[in-house]
């Protein structure tokens, strides 16, 4: 029941480096079981209204990866106006960024954010390393080139999104009269 749970549930991490899980067959030889593939959730952002639908989710999870299942029960929740999927994605293969749809004649584009994303390279998009230790990187030769990578392609951490709670907020100078004790006491 513990194996079930850690395999189906989130992303295992040690030091920011992803641990990558199988389940091993009786029998099964150790040297030909490949850790390549990984289980993300991914929120896809931007999606014209019209367009939500499972049926979306399913296309745009085979873009990512593989589909495994789509979570429709954020919708409409906390300004959550994101869809959700889960896929299985090849490590060996740079993360996706973006793909374009249309909707109404128009094109725009929606975006892939990766929840709890750990060390990826900015420079090649590939998971397990970062642009310091890229081989694509060092075998091009340049030192300084734009990354076609960065930081957007992670969710923010729950715990950073609760900063963000109004009971949270430090005052700024100014913003009101008196402090929240102040207030309270009447003073």
């Amino acid at each position: 029941m513990d194996m079930e749970r850690v395999l189906k549930g989130l992303l295992w991490t040690f030091n920011n480096h992803l641990l990558i899980l199988s389940k091993l067959k009786r029998g099964e030889d150790l040297l030909k079981i490949h850790l390549v593939y990984v289980p993300f959730w991914v929120q896809i952002h931007d999606v014209p209204i019209s367009l939500f639908s499972e049926n979306l989710a399913k296309l745009l999870g085979n873009f990512i990866g593989a589909f495994l299942e789509y979570d429709g029960s954020n919708l409409g929740k906390e300004n959550r106006n994101y869809m959700r999927v889960r896929v299985y994605i090849d490590v060996r293969e740079p993360l996706r960024r973006k793909k374009q749809v249309m909707s109404n004649g128009v094109c725009s584009y929606v975006k892939f954010k990766y929840e709890r994303l750990t060390l990826f390279c900015f420079f090649c998009g590939r998971l397990g390393h970062n642009d310091s230790y890229c081989e694509t990187k060092m075998m091009i030769g340049i030192d300084f080139i734009e990354m076609g990578w960065d930081l957007s392609l992670r969710t923010p951490s729950r715990r950073a999104l609760s900063m963000n709670s109004i009971w949270l907020r430090e005052e700024e100078d100014g913003d009101k009269e008196g402090g929240w004790l102040e207030n309270r006491s009447g003073g």
